[in-house]
């Protein structure tokens, strides 16, 4: 189908931006003369210690990139709509190169602010005439004393550039150079891809989920020893980095980029380390319940339950979101009920239109949410997911001064994950058979398997092999297949064959390019978790708490920021709710029997 044959209910409204390309052009012009343009270090370097210059500055700085934000935004989603345009393919094209002209010339600021006096950094940090950039200047602050003299510092950027290429080698080999086979899958002949690889995994029979697996590995086993190559040089760049700053560890650098106390991190891997059990208790009982002699890693995506999803229209998949997403009050479902109505969301799929969904939008805007709706119950999820991202940016716009309207990837997926949670009590309380019910809870189970404990254990891989690259020892194919393969060993347990194969696991991953990244996904859901829990068991107070957190933006740190909502990820207690009710729907699950 084509994008014009897409009733106009179902697209996004984007001409509440900008009327039409000739009126984009005009203010991307004016925006390029104006703010892009503009000389910045010419009248304001080395006077960043001088109040009034400060403020004209931020003022001028903030204002050019919102403005610029908007051009980016009505661009990529005018390209988004069809891939094949070249006319927005190139704006956004322009757009990156003004981004990056924009922040070269305003790149000075930092280092600038940093080399200031902390007293008069304080000074700043007080002064309420600074009030939209307390929490910006509290950051730098903060990092002053991993901050060296201005010749070192012109040579870690040197260092930087030389050796960022580690993820793009990986991209090269994992994209370009895996030269991935055929395999079976429905007795048909394909050429595996990694797409393709999850599907096999999920639909084919035994036999096919075999042939996928070992052949898709072997394809990163034929490239194992540059992957190694390629990641050991990834994570000795972040040992250099970590010395030359003068951090504790690697992890530890990570931490403080993000504002994030180390507890939390270690709360992860002890939390789940004691869950083990649990785990491994749901393993067993995917064995029993699939009814498998011998169970294999490449079991483990198969569904306990076939032939029960939710197959319903557009709009009444979106009923079901909203009236899953009463507990959090009529407001919240009032504004759901408007990005329907306004148009905030493009529904259909059509030719040439970017795949998969997302939720974008700008300060100056209200939020966006790209979809391609199928009928599946995945895809009522997808609604509930990105709208949750939605409402979010929503409130946190709606509350927050501009350079604090913008949330951070710690706390970034925890509204959306609120939403799946809630929507999926709602199925399950509503399920009208046996069936339903368990293929329900077998997809919580699934969702706490895959983003808390998997992530978790991709989290311990990361920290495990910084320590021993901190500790001197190099990192070869044997010894990081060694420790991962013990890993998935002790997260998963005996009721599993741990093929060989899958001591490859962490050659396929692309987020260890972004070290310490993926614990976010298991504090994420162990957010969302605890936050569902208080709102279904305190109701109006806890729903108050969640608006807190959802209007915070990034007004003070995240850890901070989701302590609105009732969650400190601080302390043991969110982490020990989250495998409760890991328990609990395990449990619900067993107490149902068999078909």
């Amino acid at each position: 189908m084509e994008r014009s044959e897409v009733e106009e209910k179902y697209r996004w409204n984007v001409e509440e931006i900008y009327p039409s390309y000739e009126a984009w052009q005009q203010e991307k012009a004016e925006v390029e003369q104006k703010y892009v343009n503009y000389d910045y270090a010419g009248t304001y370097k080395g006077k960043l210690g001088d109040k009034k210059q400060l403020l004209a500055l931020f003022s001028m700085q903030y204002e050019g990139a919102r403005k610029a934000e908007k051009l980016y935004l009505y661009a990529s989603m005018k390209r988004d709509e069809d891939l094949r345009n070249a006319k927005w393919t190139s704006a956004v094209s322009v757009m990156q190169s003004l981004f990056s002209e924009f922040m070269a010339k305003t790149s000075f600021i930092e280092p600038e602010l940093t080399a200031l006096p902390e007293e008069k950094l304080k000074e700043y940090i007080a002064d309420k005439d600074f009030a939209d950039y307390d929490y910006i200047l509290q950051r730098i602050e903060k990092s002053k004393k991993y901050v060296l003299s201005e010749g070192e510092e012109k040579l870690l950027a040197m260092a930087s550039e030389a050796t960022d290429g580690y993820h793009a080698v990986f991209s090269m080999l994992d994209n370009a150079d895996l030269n991935l086979p055929e395999a079976t899958l429905h007795g048909k002949k394909e050429k595996i891809t990694h797409g393709g690889y999850g599907l096999a995994l999920r639909t084919g029979n035994a036999a096919e989920r075999k042939e996928w697996f070992e052949k898709y590995y072997g394809a990163y086993i034929r490239l194992i020893h540059a992957i190694s190559q390629t990641y050991y040089g990834n994570v000795k760049k972040d040992v250099f980095f970590c010395r030359a700053r003068g951090y504790e560890n690697c992890l530890s650098m990570a931490l403080h980029g993000e504002d994030v106390p180390a507890v939390v991190y270690d709360n992860l891997i002890s939390a789940v380390t004691d869950a083990l059990p649990l785990m491994h208790r749901y393993i067993a009982l995917r064995k029993k319940t699939l009814g498998l002699k011998e169970q294999h890693m490449y079991d483990i995506y198969v569904p306990l339950v076939e032939n029960a999803e939710i197959g319903v229209s557009y709009e009444e998949a979106y009923e079901i979101v909203v009236e899953g997403l009463a507990p959090l009050g009529k407001e919240y479902q009032a504004l759901l009920r408007r990005a329907k109505d306004e148009r905030w969301i493009d529904v259909c799929e059509s030719e040439g239109k970017k795949s998969g969904a997302y939720s974008t939008g700008a300060y100056d805007t209200h939020p966006y949410v790209l979809l391609n709706y199928q009928k599946t119950t995945n895809d009522i999820f997808t609604i509930a997911h990105e709208m949750g991202h939605s409402i979010h940016t929503y409130k946190s716009s709606a509350a927050q001064p501009y350079p604090k309207a913008d949330y951070t990837i710690f706390l970034a997926e925890i509204a959306s994950t609120v939403n799946e949670v809630l929507l999926l009590k709602h199925l399950l309380k509503n399920a009208k058979d046996k069936k339903t019910e368990k293929y329900l809870l077998n997809y919580y189970m699934d969702m706490i398997r895959a983003t808390l404990f998997r992530q978790t254990q991709f989290a311990q891989f990361e920290q495990i092999v910084h320590k021993m690259a901190e500790d001197g020892e190099p990192l070869t194919d044997e010894n990081l297949c060694a420790v991962y393969y013990d890993l998935n060993k002790k997260y998963y347990g005996d009721a599993i064959v741990h093929d060989k194969e899958i001591a490859y696991e962490w050659a396929r991953i692309p987020h260890f390019y972004r070290s310490f990244y993926v614990y976010k996904y298991a504090t994420g859901i162990i957010s969302a978790i605890s936050i569902v829990r208080r709102v279904l068991d305190l109701g109006e107070s806890a729903v108050n708490d969640y608006f807190a957190f959802l209007s915070g933006g990034s007004s003070t740190d995240p850890v901070s920021i989701l302590k609105r909502a009732g969650v400190d990820l601080t302390s043991k207690k969110p982490f020990e709710d989250a495998m409760k009710e890991f328990e609990e729907t395990l449990s619900r699950f067993e107490s149902l029997g068999d078909e």
